[in-house]
């Protein structure tokens, strides 16, 4: 008995021994990932809590939650949380729609189906500043960008070109801009996980339907959206995650100005121009508890999937 025991000892501290053998490589990595990304965020909470403001340097103090009152109390910071709502909830919606008449269309067998998806995807591919900036100078610029051009070349079409309409677009639709470029940017992202769920459909029971007699509408509106529910659910929150937190196209098209500023913007206003590093952390703090509620969601959502998947 008490050789069984030992025996059953030893291949447990064995056992235990290899586990670590095989995890001692990856510990390094974790280390250098908590350094990096929780120990910011755990001075940033304790930030959150003191009252710090630079331009008061003879005022620095614990404060509670005082931040936080200064943060849901700020008309600036109010404004700007409407700000972010309404510029999620538009991109996501918008960039889920066309993504979904793309998905379809790239869904189909055409000549030249690979390279129209390679170029379909290339906006998402590039940098947010880069793209920010060939909106605002490449296509919406007054003078010479490519909208007001299109504009131009419409209206020489019927004898009337020094007549076209130069609007200044950044100026006189500040989000409607932004939302364009977002919009723009997102699509792809859209498209690519909405195309994955299509590609997973049952084939069979839809020809099955076709034989039956529904038509292409039956089966998208009773087969197709069903089987997509997940798929735009998780392209949603994975959206909303994001775009909550866009601050490049914000900076670089309206910098901010004409009513455009969202939360992370603000946030950047209140650290580096009123550099009331208290508040901004506290901000900041609420928006990554916001972030981390959705990403609850699209794990719930994610695990949903995949156990759809092995049945």
């Amino acid at each position: 008995m008490s050789t069984a025991v030992t025996l059953n000892a030893s291949h447990q501290t064995l056992s235990r021994a290899s586990a670590w053998a095989r995890r001692a490589p990856l510990l390094p990595a974790l280390i250098f990932m908590i350094i990096v990304t929780q120990l910011p965020f755990v001075a940033t909470l304790v930030i959150s809590f003191v009252r710090w403001n630079a331009l008061y340097p003879n005022d620095i103090g614990f404060g509670w939650f005082a931040n936080y009152a200064a943060v849901f109390t700020d008309q600036a910071m109010l404004k700007s949380v409407i700000t972010t709502v309404i510029l999620t909830v538009a991109v996501v919606l918008v960039s889920l729609i066309l993504g979904l008449v793309i998905a379809i269309l790239l869904d189909r067998k055409f000549f030249g189906r690979g390279f129209v998806r390679t170029i379909m995807i290339a906006p998402f591919l590039i940098v947010p500043v880069a793209a920010a900036l060939v909106w605002k100078h490449a296509i919406l610029n007054p003078s010479y960008g490519l909208l007001n051009g299109t504009l131009t070349w419409i209206w020489g079409l019927f004898g009337h070109a020094a007549s076209a309409p130069q609007p200044d677009w950044v100026s006189s639709q500040p989000l409607g801009a932004i939302i364009a470029a977002l919009v723009w940017q997102w699509t792809p992202f859209m498209m690519l996980i909405l195309l994955a769920g299509l590609q997973g459909r049952p084939l069979d029971v839809i020809e099955a339907a076709r034989i039956d007699g529904a038509d292409e509408w039956q089966i998208f509106r009773h087969m197709t959206l069903p089987h997509l529910r997940q798929y735009l659910e998780l392209a949603a929150l994975l959206g909303c995650i994001y775009l909550v937190q866009n601050f490049d196209a914000v900076f670089t098209i309206t910098s901010g100005g004409l009513g455009t500023a969202n939360l992370p913007y603000t946030i950047y206003q209140t650290f580096f121009e009123a550099h009331d590093y208290g508040q901004a952390s506290a901000a900041g703090v609420v928006v990554v508890i916001g972030s981390m509620i959705i990403a609850t969601f699209v794990l719930r959502t994610v695990s949903s999937l995949l156990k759809e998947e092995k049945r």
